[in-house]
């Protein structure tokens, strides 16, 4: 089985769509703009990524340092297009970061980098072309796939925040669209398609809502915001928490998951929300697998959430598919 990376030779430093590359082994270290210097010793894979984004977290609740959870489910919120790995990579060298995109990415709005910024790191895939033996040429009926595009690996590349660039003004670019109200009926229809029933009835009272698996039950009364955010926990937990992850975690956990995620979508569309679950550390004591477990769970649910809230027609960032599968 051979392999032929696709990265193009000529574009040690940048390359198109906003993507850093870094190819020619003398040039790779250069400090630039696009590519800042950095220490030679970097997690170089998605595992490694994740890994050691986890053991910073832990360190930092340890210290007492809660707002650190905020700050990744607040990247989750806002980057749902991104990887679990590359949202914890922005959320721990820039937690503040709104929107971001690669340096030429950001000429393309009109804007540029401002002198000295810092690039964020994140990992973007390397594509390769799996070239097939002469028999397996010969037996393929289906010449389009002699050479198949395979991943290969990753690479670094750097994206800047908005807040790093000056220029023209950008179009709004809002994953998410419209009031409370779109994103409501939205919501509904999607929780319709999953197949489960929904109800309001005051019997659930004092409960704002209720999760019997295939049936959500709601308190009528409650604020659009409030009515929301319960939809969204609930929801939740009929994706998570009736099937085996209800049995391989805590009725702690299981509501910490579902609040995270409705943090998570609630800053998405533009609520305002109290301030998040930041009481990990007390439900994992340190164990860094559960807490990255967790983590990657309400990062995935929620894009599965944010998408479905998605507007048909609603434009979004070509850079938010860098390095999606990283």
């Amino acid at each position: 089985m051979e392999y032929q990376s696709n990265i193009n030779s000529n574009s040690a430093s940048t390359a198109s769509n906003g993507i850093a590359t870094t190819v020619a082994t003398t040039r790779r270290n250069r400090p630039t703009t696009e590519n800042p210097e950095r220490p030679q010793q970097q997690p170089q894979t998605a595992k490694e990524v994740i890994a050691a984004n986890v053991q910073n977290l832990i360190e930092q609740l340890e210290a007492g340092h809660s707002d650190a959870l905020t700050a990744y489910l607040n990247a989750m919120s806002r980057f749902h297009n991104y990887s679990f790995g590359n949202i914890l990579e922005i959320a721990r060298q820039k937690p503040d970061a709104t929107r971001v995109a690669g340096f030429w990415k950001w000429k393309e709005f009109g804007r540029s980098v401002k002198k000295g910024e810092k690039g964020i790191r994140i990992l973007a895939p390397i594509v390769g072309i799996r070239r097939k033996k002469d028999e397996e040429v010969q037996a393929s009926k289906d010449p389009a796939a002699i050479n198949k595009p395979v991943l290969v690996g990753f690479r670094s590349a750097y994206v800047f925040d908005v807040s790093q660039t000056e220029g023209a003004e950008i179009p709004t670019m809002r994953e998410i669209s419209g009031d409370v109200g779109e994103n409501r009926d939205r919501l509904i229809a999607f929780i319709e398609r999953q197949g489960i029933e929904l109800a309001f009835t005051e019997r659930i009272a004092p409960a704002l809502g209720m999760s019997y698996g295939g049936r959500i039950a709601i308190l009528p009364g409650q604020s659009k915001a409030e009515e929301f955010s319960t939809l969204v926990h609930e929801l939740a937990h009929e994706m998570l928490h009736k099937a085996e992850r209800r049995t391989a975690t805590t009725k702690t956990v299981r509501e910490t998951e579902a609040e995270a995620i409705a943090f998570v979508i609630g800053k998405a569309v533009g609520l305002e929300t109290g301030s998040a679950s930041a009481d990990y550390i007390q439900l994992y004591h340190g164990n860094a697998s559960l807490l990255a477990e967790s983590l990657e769970v309400i990062q995935q649910t929620s894009a599965v959430i944010l998408a479905a809230l998605q507007p048909s027609a609603a434009a979004t960032m070509p850079d938010a598919e860098l390095a999606k599968v990283a």
